[in-house]
């Protein structure tokens, strides 16, 4: 089975931006309907999947934003230009016979991790549709990312299975949750550690493996002194393990593969 889990939210978002603003002759905007639909059709050519999920988020605050306040918070609010294509988009996909999925206190991602784990437990093969990168620490034998991306101005799905993440960051999917720990997501509101940007987070990750053994080595060459100065700073409010949160530590946990179940 061929199962294909498009997040509704991200690709809609990308739709938007990147068509200029529709309406039709009565004022009703249309521009993320179209172009949605168009990657929609495009994706079903690509995949040619046996049953489509569609996951959305919804506007209730998940179990994120219990564990940190700041969690998203410097996020602008959805453009009403987009806000008011959303419900029509949806009744129109129902209308298409398309399953959406939703739960509450959970965001798409962890939709698109719990699906992409059932499938891998049944050997089965699952495309996750998205424009978000922290679904690439979902890749696996049975689970293929399509990320949305732009290129010289074009759209255009960049492919991302285990082979293409070896290739272009040279380390296992799930230790991008351990790169993003240390450098943080400022669309996400969440810090990582002073002055440790991506690839520095890569090679210390290359290197130890996960955000415990970085630690565990703080005294290792590889560390220049104003990093080990600076991880030693941030020690206090930063979790133990990337997939582990501790109170005071503003961290991304990892896309949750056992999620809502219903």
């Amino acid at each position: 089975m061929r199962l294909l889990v498009i997040d509704g939210n991200s690709i809609a978002n990308r739709a938007f931006y990147g068509i200029k603003l529709l309406t039709t002759k009565d004022g009703r905007y249309t521009n993320a309907i179209f172009g949605f639909l168009n990657i929609m059709n495009s994706l079903l050519r690509e995949c040619e999947p046996d049953e489509v999920a569609v996951a959305f988020d919804l506007k209730h605050p998940t179990f994120r934003h219990e564990m940190y306040d700041g969690y998203k918070g410097t996020r602008h609010a959805m453009p009403d230009e987009l806000a008011q294509q959303m419900p029509i988009l949806k009744e129109l996909l129902t209308d298409l016979g398309y399953r959406q999925v939703s739960a509450k206190g959970w965001e798409a991602d962890d939709i698109l991790g719990t699906l992409a784990a059932a499938c891998e437990a049944r050997r089965d093969d699952c495309f996750l549709a998205t424009g978000d990168r922290d679904s690439l620490q979902l890749v696996s034998e049975t689970t293929t990312v399509l990320l949305a991306t732009s290129a010289m101005g074009r759209s255009k799905t960049e492919t991302m299975d285990l082979d293409a993440i070896h290739e272009k960051y040279g380390i296992e999917p799930k230790q991008l949750i351990e790169v993003k720990s240390l450098m943080g997501d400022t669309s996400d509101n969440i810090p990582g550690v002073k002055g440790i940007g991506e690839k520095t987070a890569m090679t210390l990750v290359k290197n130890f493996g996960t955000l415990d053994s970085v630690y565990d080595h703080l005294d290792s060459p590889i560390i220049k002194p104003r990093q080990r100065e600076n991880l030693l700073g941030s020690a206090g409010r930063m979790p133990t393990s990337a997939t582990r949160w501790a109170p005071s530590a503003p961290m991304l946990p990892s896309i949750q593969r056992k999620g809502p179940t219903r």
